[in-house]
């Protein structure tokens, strides 16, 4: 058993593309014992695509992992589309993928914005669903939108200052404002090239946020134009829409799968998604297994992040957590 360090490096032992009726090639890629324990991972987002790092926090002699870019994320097709993108299609996307690849039911991993379409894929089918390992919680509530759009440079005024620069603002001028001048920017309004640049800003502001303590290497990733490009303006997409939801939509829908084990991992000093909501969603859910890492903002890379879901996928059983 492994419980405080990412399993060694892996490579797919299968990958492949599964094609949507909408146009859409969603990259897929497995990993692990094809006999284990099956497993589907989520990325956060909206549009942060897998990092190889994804694949190792199971261990491959127990579990057949797959993971997924969602739709105009990473090596899916078309990059950083926003044409039939939404939550609904999100989830089809998982549901279709399960069946394809042959599973009946699976372990729900995902963090950030992979915890709220974790959730929601498995309020649409519960009966799918072994069981949740999630982090960092986000419930794409208004409320959660808004921190980040004017809340986060409360901790981190420099890095508010750059994304407010780019958007041409001296001072925060509240979220929705705020949102809707970046609608402008990335709809071109300013140019191609202010809203690569304004991409590449939002981006960096996010990964900056992210860690207890600087990581510049999560940065520049971010700032990449592999990221950056997909990242920013399917938040942003998201975030316009209210992550398509109806308003406390995942808190409502709880008792859809509150008969399933979950362990929820949470970064104490998470400035992207505060604990609050974490707390929220474990009031809703009084059985989750709610672990707070006092040493940990948001960041899945974080030592006692990394620690907690290595631990949880470790004690799982196939039905329950030790």
């Amino acid at each position: 058993m492994r419980s405080d360090v990412l399993y060694p490096e892996i490579t797919p032992h299968t990958t492949g593309y599964l094609s949507r009726a909408d146009g859409h090639e969603i990259y897929w890629e497995e990993v692990g014992n094809p006999a284990g324990i099956p497993v589907v991972f989520l990325h956060g987002g909206p549009g942060a695509g897998l990092s190889q790092n994804s694949r190792r926090f199971f261990d491959p002699e127990k579990y057949r992992v797959i993971l997924l870019d969602q739709r105009g994320a990473g090596k899916s097709r078309p990059f950083g589309s926003l044409e039939n993108n939404t939550t609904d299609h999100l989830i089809g996307d998982i549901e279709a993928l399960r069946e394809e690849r042959g599973i009946e039911k699976w372990v729900v991993f995902g963090g950030s914005w992979g915890s709220t379409l974790s959730l929601a894929y498995g309020q649409a089918h519960p009966e799918r669903v072994l069981a949740f390992v999630l982090r960092g919680i986000f419930l794409g509530r208004e409320t959660e939108i808004a921190w980040f759009m004017d809340g986060m440079g409360r901790f981190f005024p420099e890095a508010e200052r750059k994304f407010l620069d780019v958007a041409g603002f001296d001072r925060n001028p509240g979220w929705q404002k705020m949102l809707d001048r970046y609608t402008e920017i990335f709809a071109g309004n300013d140019g191609e090239d202010a809203a690569i640049e304004a991409a590449r800003v939002w981006s960096a502001y996010e990964a900056t946020c992210c860690t207890l303590l600087p990581d510049e290497g999560l940065v520049e990733d971010f700032e990449s134009d592999e990221v950056a490009l997909a990242l920013a303006k399917l938040e942003h997409h998201y975030f316009v829409h209210r992550c398509f939801f109806e308003p406390n939509q995942l808190l409502e829908n709880v008792s859809r799968i509150n008969h399933l084990p979950v362990v929820i991992v949470q970064g104490r000093y998470d400035v992207v998604c505060p604990p609050t909501s974490a707390f929220a969603l474990k009031d809703a859910w009084p059985e989750a297994n709610l672990v707070i890492v006092d040493d940990a903002g948001h960041a899945a890379s974080e030592p006692g992040i990394v620690r907690e879901l290595v631990r949880a996928m470790d004690q799982f059983d196939g039905k329950k957590f030790k």
